[in-house]
């Protein structure tokens, strides 16, 4: 090996100790084992937070990003190119990434300089369409693709179509672990004379450990001196989200079983060298997964190179690796089998020592240094593909050709308009106005606005949208009158309801925002409650009257059929409502005016926008072009000479063969635009479309007619209006929600994926 054509400078990307974690563990590792093996140049690493306070991470690691922050990705990216990095090896997990299906991720990797070696340690034959859209990605965005098994290079193959010689085939690394007869290892443990099975790893109910402890009863009838050790910390994911409930079901089910004496839960993340003590007193290792398709497990790698027997479920890894008699495979979910396979190698005793020794020989292929030497051939390959196909200078960073800056997400003020019951609708300066209380428009605003960000994972760090998301959703369950099916609209601060039933426009609102909840909430209560009350709202639509109710629903609907496609209630309305302004289209427009109505009024673009949505659904070929066509008109009439967004404004709107009224503008109409073309540019692929959701973006920040911003940075709060000579003082809900709204939708057209979802 020429040292001369090795990297200087290798950056490594992943979780990283002390966080707890199985990536963690293998990029600590993998650059502790690259920078031995190269003494002479820097390896340093880059960290996944999923928290905002992060971890105290050694010197190794020089850069750290926000799992849920899309803009620390391309932050990370700058510090890398920055830093001539000469390499950049990047451990893939769908789940440690944020976006849909971790696509922040691709975000840095579109703008590294540096050759990229991306080692996939999950690799789905079945994926959806944003984990596809992903990995494709990412695959195109890598040099070279590090798989644990041939499987995954099975996978990649047939179901990616990458080319097997952009793919290398290195083991999972594994400490070396001495060879060695269990019983010198178990009296530090109490466990002397004892025959040990042993299950480690962050613990979850995809372990399958209940089967483990169901096949106990008959392990011990026959073993009496057996004894079950589960090592390894509940995943901390889990522990946020319900506790340790898992752990105590497995304890109350070995105390059921009458097996309590025999289990020994040892809730802790233990250390490499710990770990390989509690190996060394090992006679026999489980791996009861439940999931077929687990490409990799490092537990398992770890105990087989050690030289130990393994009883395990047929997972991808474990077959490759247990292959030829290196191991016992079990059915899944089944106690029985593991029962006799571990019986079997009890019994035999020389049998198991045989398949030991086997593992121990094929595992010296697996030790750290020859892994770590297989991984920088990959790096000098990745080197010489990339000499082949270089990648852009700085000086190619032209405006047109980097994301869009977008200002950065901040919910001061709509913490501060909200309390326990919703958000307020007014405000006073920067100060809630309870006067005017609440409203269910701005409450369905607000919650659709939650899901976004949830979705997008563009939130703060720090910030938990989960209080705030069931607040908004509290007010739409209590806004729903139980006896008419209708939704009440205004509350006064003192939570009494103003009416009976609010505006057609009011009902519409909450049902898009509830048709988004129930497909997009990350919370399972949520998402039912939400498509409960759908369910209860939808009927009455059909008789509005309201065009822009009827564009509301259909825009809730398009988001309720993606988790209820069967629904025929959602179904048919869709026809009814899309039919319904298609009918108004036909009786209005004509080459001189093509619109709706013989007044461009307010919300003018979601009219366009649920056509755009409708059509590709319903029986009406003609809503998509006609949505686009009316969209495409409404922009031309919004865009001044100098080349600024003009909304339609408030005071007298635009009247057919009359004056259009120029002001007051409102954030309302800019938001409308902004969603409404970025969605014609999903649907059609044309760059205009962006164009003008920028434009409309732009009035936002001051491109418009008075030069001045309706944002307000300071408090992350909107202004309600732009006058003809003054911006209005008051940042009220719904214009500080149309900002941030048209904020999210932004940073979604800009993330990699938008295009695909």
């Amino acid at each position: 090996m020429n040292i001369a054509e090795l990297p200087r400078r290798i950056a490594f990307l992943g979780n990283y100790l002390p966080r707890l974690c199985g990536i963690a563990t293998f990029t600590h590792d993998l650059c502790n084992a690259v920078s031995d093996a190269i003494p002479t140049a820097l390896c340093y690493a880059g960290a996944i937070n999923d928290r905002a306070e992060g971890y105290e991470y050694p010197s190794r690691v020089r850069f750290e990003l926000q799992e849920k922050d899309l803009d620390s990705y391309r932050r990370a990216a700058d510090f890398l190119n920055f830093d001539n990095a000469d390499l950049l090896c990047v451990q893939h997990e769908f789940g440690i990434y944020g976006g849909p299906a971790g696509s922040h991720l691709l975000a840095l990797l579109k703008e590294v300089r540096m050759p990229v070696v991306t080692t996939l340690h999950t690799i789905l034959h079945e994926p959806n369409v944003a984990q596809r859209k992903v990995m494709e990605e990412l695959a195109s965005r890598s040099d070279r693709l590090v798989v644990m098994a041939q499987k995954g290079v099975d996978i990649l193959r047939d179901t990616y179509a990458i080319p097997d010689n952009k793919i290398d085939l290195i083991p999972h690394g594994i400490p070396d672990i001495p060879f060695a007869d269990s019983h010198l290892s178990k009296a530090q443990f109490g466990v002397e004379g004892r025959s040990v099975l042993l299950t480690f790893g962050l613990l979850g109910p995809g372990k399958g450990v209940e089967h483990v402890i169901e096949a106990l009863p008959e392990i011990v009838r026959r073993h009496p001196d057996v004894v079950y050790l589960v090592l390894g910390a509940t995943h901390p994911h889990l522990v946020a989200k319900e506790g340790e409930r898992y752990r105590l079901s497995l304890e109350r089910l070995a105390e059921e079983r009458g097996v309590k004496e025999h289990v020994i839960f040892y809730n802790r993340f233990v250390s490499i060298e710990d770990l390989a003590e509690f190996i060394g007193a090992t006679d026999i290792y489980l791996t009861p997964y439940l999931d077929e398709a687990q490409i990799t497990s490092g537990t398992l790698a770890y105990v087989f190179g050690a030289g130990k027997a393994v009883v395990s479920t047929p997972y991808w890894h474990a077959q490759e690796m247990l292959a030829e008699g290196r191991g016992i495979l079990v059915p899944f979910n089944d106690a029985s089998a593991i029962a006799r396979s571990v019986c079997e190698y009890l019994d035999f005793p020389e049998r198991m020592k045989e398949t030991r020794l086997e593992a121990y020989r094929l595992g010296r292929e697996m030790i750290w240094p020859a892994v770590a030497k297989r991984y920088i051939e990959s790096f000098q390959h990745a080197q010489i593909d990339r000499k082949e196909s270089p990648r852009r200078a700085f000086a190619g960073w032209t405006l047109d050709s980097r994301p869009y800056d977008l200002p950065l997400l901040r919910l001061d003020h709509i913490e501060r308009m909200t309390d326990s019951t919703g958000i307020f609708q007014h405000a006073i300066f920067t100060v809630p106005d309870y006067h005017h209380g609440y409203c269910i428009d701005d409450n369905a605003r607000a919650f659709l606005l939650c899901n976004l960000l949830e979705e997008l994972g563009g939130k703060p760090p720090g910030e938990d949208l989960g209080g705030l998301t069931s607040t908004y959703l509290a007010f739409l369950a209590a806004a729903l009158h139980p006896d008419t099916g209708r939704f009440r609209n205004f509350m006064s601060h003192g939570r009494l309801w103003l009416e009976d039933a609010g505006s057609e426009d009011s009902h519409g609102r909450a049902l898009w925002a509830l048709g988004t909840g129930a497909a997009r909430s990350r919370d399972k209560g949520q998402r039912k409650l939400s498509a409960i009350l759908f369910d209860k709202g939808l009927p009455v639509v059909e008789g509005f009257t309201s065009p822009r109710a009827w564009a509301f629903t259909l825009l809730g609907i398009h988001e309720y059929l993606q988790v209820f496609p069967d629904s025929a209630s959602a179904s048919g309305a869709r026809t009814t409502l899309a039919s319904k302004l298609l009918t108004l289209w036909n009786a209005c427009a004509d080459a001189d005016w093509p619109w709706f109505e013989p007044i461009v009024a307010y919300d003018n673009a979601r009219l366009c926008q649920a056509l755009i949505i409708s059509g590709r659904s319903t029986p009406f070929p003609e809503a998509l072009a006609i949505g686009l066509k009316s969209l495409r008109w409404l922009t031309s009439i919004q865009k001044t000479q100098a080349g600024h967004f003009r909304p339609i404004g408030s005071d007298g709107f635009y009247v057919r063969d009359g004056a259009r009224a120029d002001f007051d503008q409102q954030p309302l109409e800019a938001q409308a635009m902004v969603s409404a073309c970025l969605e014609a540019q999903r649907v059609t692929g044309d760059a205009e479309w962006t164009l003008e959701a920028r434009r409309a973006f732009e009035w936002f920040l001051g491109r418009n007619d008075l030069g001045l911003p309706l944002y307000d940075a300071s408090t992350g709060g909107c202004h309600d209006g732009l006058h003809s000579d003054s911006v209005n003082g008051n940042e009220g809900a719904e214009s500080s929600l149309a900002f941030h709204l048209a904020l999210a939708e932004m940073n979604y057209a800009e993330h990699p994926l938008s295009s695909a979802l």
